[in-house]
């Protein structure tokens, strides 16, 4: 994953970020993603969660780049993008923490974990942390549900997770004392 440090949607003087839409990167890695997402069924929402996959969040121009790709309208795009709960139109902070509330690890666990790292980042929902260094969120599945509760730092997944060491690896993140911290 590429982080961007790049908002669309932000306002003021963009110089100094290297992905921007007049310098033209941010819509090659774009065009790259989609243009290597083929087989199968391509959709909208496919084509949405590769630029996802590839730049870690949905900048706007993602949105044309997408229409344009599929044949579509911008707000055919955009419908689909803002329906999903899981993407994101900011880019993400350095660090991702998730927390799996699928099935196997609710019933295995999952909220005194959730509210373990929730404290940590002394945080109440989804979201980035107060300093812009770490995004938390929920997910539905991280497919390791053998091991749940499970969470998933910088898209490591970490299972048998007790509350305490949910905290402890959380905190190692936060001071970058965290070895899955890169």
């Amino acid at each position: 994953m590429i982080v961007i440090r790049f908002s669309y949607f932000s306002s003021g003087n963009h110089s100094g970020h290297p992905l921007t839409t007049e310098s033209g990167a941010l819509r090659a890695i774009i065009s790259q993603a989609l243009a290597a997402h083929k087989g199968g069924t391509v959709t909208v929402l496919s084509s949405l969660l590769a630029v996802q996959d590839a730049v870690g969040y949905i900048p706007h121009v993602a949105l044309e780049e997408v229409a344009q790709f599929m044949h579509a309208t911008v707000n055919d795009v955009w419908g689909v993008a803002s329906f999903y709960p899981n993407f994101r139109f900011d880019p993400p902070a350095e660090h991702v923490v998730e927390v799996c509330w699928g099935t196997s690890c609710h019933l295995g666990g999952a909220a005194p974990v959730l509210k373990a790292v929730m404290d940590v980042l002394d945080m109440t929902a989804e979201g980035d942390t107060q300093d812009g260094a770490i995004t938390f969120k929920y997910n539905t599945c991280l497919g390791a549900c053998a091991q749940a509760p499970v969470i998933s730092l910088n898209h490591q997944l970490m299972g048998k997770m007790t509350p305490y060491t949910a905290r402890e690896r959380v905190m190692r993140l936060r001071n970058g004392t965290e070895e899955a911290a890169s």
